[in-house]
């Protein structure tokens, strides 16, 4: 399989991505993705969340925005998958062309804007996933005409409650206008004392708990960073996926495409989202487990994303670039380098930067 991926893969880029992508998950609903063929690295596994992941990589939300093929995703060698944005209505996102690759800079532009079938088309597809899958989550997020968009995450929430491991609040897409207005104090307050309010409800209608999630941006002050971290502690959040794409760096970009509006992922992504994942270990006191994204390439970028606070990892703009082969490098380098410097398990190297 993953020799028919390296066939496929001049005839993908040479595509509208949009195009190809679309193209890339009908193959992978056909069956013709890539399996994993090795176990993995005992060290990598780690418990956080109340979850035990084999392994920290991740497949950020994104690529499989209709719960489509999680369970591909997850046979390919991810540890956990993110499916999403799911709003609670359909909607068409914003006007194409919307996607473009940054070959020069191994980066990815994408001004989307939450297209996706809806919940209940997720919904459909998650109850038909196998009784043993792996761990998904489920990213929701806000109608662009909603007239009440704190009440969308509480529906979201709601509604798959019984179909996702765990759930992301997205608050941090630039690609809806308004929304990163949520991070804002006083209206984040509100969103995750709704949020709380929600998931109190549903552990006692199912009696199960699961973890909640904050998707912030990267572009934050300082100030907003500590707003932010007393809020997720004060409502008892799970989790923080740090970060989102950013809507600035692009005076380094070579590309021809890097004047395109919407939020930059990929490569010129690392240091920035690495320097507020770290702002953001040390705001909790490393209490609260971050997900480190953006911007990883390779094993050290992996590396040093753990050493800078993250529990786990997520990706998907350099899967475009590198192709699914990369799953097992990351393992397999980011389990050599534990190793390497003496760390008998993953947890022993989270944050281990500012001890």
């Amino acid at each position: 399989m993953a020799n028919l991926y390296r066939l496929a893969a001049p005839i993908l880029r040479a595509l509208d991505p949009e195009r190809a992508h679309g193209l890339t998950i009908l193959a992978l609903k056909w069956g013709l993705g890539p399996t994993a063929q090795q176990h993995d690295p005992e060290n990598l596994a780690i418990n956080v969340l109340g979850l035990q992941f084999p392994n920290p990589i991740g497949l950020a939300a994104g690529f499989d925005k209709n719960a489509e093929v999680p369970q591909a995703m997850l046979q390919m060698g991810f540890g956990f998958t993110e499916v999403g944005t799911v709003t609670p209505q359909p909607q068409a996102g914003n006007p194409k062309p919307r996607l473009f690759r940054l070959v020069d800079d191994q980066a990815v532009i994408n001004r989307m804007g939450f297209n996706n079938q809806g919940l209940e088309a997720a919904i459909q597809r998650l109850q038909a996933l196998p009784s043993k899958h792996g761990i998904v989550g489920a990213n929701v997020g806000a109608n662009k005409t909603s007239s009440n968009r704190i009440q969308d995450y509480v529906v979201g929430i709601r509604k798959l409650w019984t179909y996702a491991d765990y759930f992301t609040v997205n608050v941090s897409s630039p690609n809806t206008p308004g929304l990163r207005g949520l991070q804002d104090k006083e209206s984040l307050d509100e969103l995750l004392r709704e949020v709380q309010a929600v998931r109190a409800d549903c552990r006692q209608e199912y009696g199960t708990h699961k973890p909640i999630l904050l998707k912030v941006a990267p572009d934050l002050e300082d100030g907003a960073i500590e707003d932010i971290a007393t809020l997720v502690i004060d409502h008892q959040i799970d989790g923080l996926i740090v970060s989102n794409t950013t809507i600035g760096r692009r005076e380094d970009l070579k590309s021809p495409l890097a004047s395109e509006t919407g939020g930059l992922s990929g490569v010129p992504l690392f240091g920035l989202s690495t320097d507020v994942l770290a702002k953001f270990y040390r705001a909790t006191k490393g209490s609260v487990p971050l997900v480190g994204v953006g911007g990883i390439a390779s094993a050290d970028d992996a590396y040093r994303k753990i050493k800078a606070g993250a529990s786990l990892l997520q990706l998907y703009s350099a899967l475009t670039f590198q192709g699914p082969d990369m799953i097992m490098r990351l393992k397999e380098g980011l389990s050599e380098a534990l190793v390497r410097d003496g760390f008998a398990r993953l947890s022993d190297a989270v944050g281990i930067d500012h001890k």
